[in-house]
């Protein structure tokens, strides 16, 4: 595996990892409610602002995906989706490039 991949596939397990540990956290603290969780990441504009941003990142690096996966044929990447909105950009995008960077057989 080449260095550029083992560095997707760690920003991928990263940003995997990091944030859920925050997540769980917040969850241990206030229960499993997602209706507040949401109203969380909404308690002010410099969050909403955050929150917004990294909503606008999902879509757009979905519909590359989308896009890119019907051009190489490559539908194991759809995978990315998913990863990207149950998880968050910071696994979806590295695990994509990691996806997509392997070699072409």
């Amino acid at each position: 595996m080449s260095l550029l991949r083992m560095i997707y596939a760690a920003l991928a397990v990263w940003g995997a990892i990091h944030p859920m540990y925050y997540f769980v956290l917040w969850f241990r603290e206030n229960g499993t409610s997602l209706t507040d969780m949401v109203a969380a990441w909404h308690a002010n504009n410099a969050s909403s602002g955050l929150v917004w941003d990294l909503t606008i990142a999902a879509i757009a690096l979905t519909v590359f995906v989308l896009a890119e996966t019907v051009t190489r044929k490559n539908w194991v990447a759809l995978i990315a989706i998913p990863a990207t909105f149950g998880i968050g950009v910071s696994c979806g995008l590295p695990l994509y490039l990691f996806l997509r960077s392997r070699p072409v057989t």
